[in-house]
């Protein structure tokens, strides 16, 4: 990977810190940036707490040197002055079209013409987030690359082609992937890609069978592990990414692909409890004893 050598990763939350990690345990010097020098901090001390998590369960085996030396190479920031000299920036905000454009956008002018952008986006179409901007340069150099939670330990990658996407930049973000231990896989552009059309479609299932008293959301998730060999259960699976987020995306493949992807009742009472999941102490279960 001789073209990428420093990274940038834009958003400091779970999934941005553990980019941020894969790459650093990889060698890369990264750019962590957020809104505040104090919330890319926070991302950084949430970067140090995966690294004992996972090292501690076996799931990571790097020593308690490596693991500094991978913190060490990881620079939190609040502002775009460094990103003139990375050669990719992975965006790992929150799924607003607006904010991500904005963001774009702010890339486009400080970034240099080589620099490959790319978007963790988990539902909105790439074609569509590449036309905020405005060269075609630009537009060919901009990819998906949709990473999975926990980032610093789920292999798969989906680097996603838009309709201006160019070859070289499909094959250079799956060679990175490659080179931070990643497993790439190609697709092409449609929202939610391959596995989030197909998770949202069992998420909606597995709502459906709660809603009509079918077997609790206990026995459902034991039934998905046991049955089918997900290490975990779809409602679990709600309560770690997020009520919240869950909803968002579904309204989001509501408009584009209509009634089949309806957004559960019960996940909007959910949501409108404030029952986000973990995050909050309550989702589909109780987290506030454990």
């Amino acid at each position: 990977m001789g073209d990428i050598k420093k990274v940038a990763i834009l958003g400091a939350g779970m999934m941005g810190s553990d980019i941020a990690l894969s790459c650093a345990l990889a060698g890369y010097d990264v750019l962590l940036k957020e809104v505040s020098l104090d919330l890319a901090a926070a991302g950084v001390e949430r970067i140090r707490g995966s690294l004992a998590k996972w090292s501690e369960k076996g799931r990571l085996a790097v020593d308690a040197e490596q693991q500094k030396s991978a913190v060490a190479r990881i620079t939190p920031v609040d502002n775009f002055s460094g990103f003139g000299d990375v050669d990719l920036v992975i965006e790992a905000i929150f799924e607003d079209l607006d904010v991500k454009s904005q963001n774009f956008r702010q890339l486009e002018e400080v970034c240099k013409p080589s620099c490959i952008i790319a978007s963790n986006t988990s539902s909105l179409p790439i074609t569509k987030l590449g036309a905020c901007f405005s060269s075609a340069e630009r537009k060919s150099r901009f990819v998906g690359m949709h990473f999975f939670s926990p980032a610093a330990i789920m292999k798969l990658v989906e680097v996603v082609n838009g309709e201006d996407t160019s070859a070289e930049t499909v094959e250079t973000a799956c060679a990175f992937c490659t080179s931070i231990g990643k497993e790439p896989i190609k697709v092409n552009d449609c929202a939610g890609f391959v596995v989030n059309r197909i998770l949202g479609a069992i998420n909606d299932e597995a709502i459906r069978l709660l809603e009509e008293n079918v077997a609790s959301a206990a026995d459902i998730d034991k039934a998905c592990q046991l049955g089918l060999g997900h290490p975990v259960g779809p409602f679990a699976l709600m309560d770690q990414i997020s009520n919240e987020l869950n909803l968002k995306i579904a309204r989001i493949f509501h408009g584009i692909y209509g009634d089949r992807f309806l957004p559960r009742p019960a996940l909007v009472r959910k949501v409108d409890a404030g029952h986000f999941g973990r995050k909050t102490g309550k989702g589909w279960f109780d987290y506030s004893k454990k």
